[in-house]
């Protein structure tokens, strides 16, 4: 059985969830890390400890969940805190996030196996499956990730584009969207790690 790994990544708010769904449609395998990132700090958790020992008692809300707003405007900034801040949230999230994805990636390879019938098993080696990583800040942790990609595609699309979605989208003001933004790498990265650009402003 042959997998060929594809990581997708982009800009916020550029696209990148339509190129995903496509190639989900298409019969892909797709480990979203947005999603992941939400399992790996869930309440009760090593991470979430970790999180709260950063942040303090006002990360947790009454429910016992984090605080995404208060943590949102303590990373998300210009400041040396800000980077620091997001930096320390990162080093704890992508580890675990990492975990998962390499979890995610063995079930799906047993689970597709066993559905193969004991006489079509002598076909596995000519069968081949698709893997897509969904990963916002790719650019950001190329060098670190524990996975090699046979294919890197990012998405992007003009700012003043993506400023307007995540305001119509979103409900954010424009300083909180540049915000974002800005707390990625600049599309230039993106694109010198890929071998594959799509212009989410054009037909795919």
């Amino acid at each position: 059985m042959t997998i060929m790994r594809i990581a997708v990544t982009g800009g916020i708010a550029a696209g990148k969830s339509t190129v995903v769904n496509h190639l989900r449609s298409l019969g892909a395998f797709v480990i979203d890390y947005d999603v992941l990132s939400r399992e790996v700090v869930k309440p009760g958790g090593y991470v979430f400890q970790q999180i709260v020992s950063i942040f303090g008692e006002n990360v947790v809300l009454n429910d016992g969940s984090l605080n995404r707003e208060f943590i949102a405007k303590h990373i998300f900034g210009y400041s040396d805190e800000s980077c620091a801040n997001r930096k320390k949230l990162e080093s704890l999230i992508h580890p675990a996030i990492y975990d998962c994805a390499k979890l995610l990636e063995s079930k799906y390879e047993s689970e597709y196996i066993s559905k193969i019938s004991k006489e079509n098993r002598n076909v596995l080696d000519s069968i081949n499956s698709v893997i897509v990583h969904d990963i916002p800040l790719l650019a950001q942790v190329i060098d670190s990730i524990p996975f090699s990609f046979d294919h890197i595609i990012t998405v992007e699309a003009p700012q003043e584009i993506r400023v307007k979605r995540m305001i119509s989208e979103r409900n954010m003001t424009e300083d909180q969207a540049l915000a974002r933004i800005n707390s990625q790498l600049p599309s230039k990265m993106r694109k010198n790690i890929a071998d594959f650009v799509v212009d989410s402003t054009k037909p795919m």
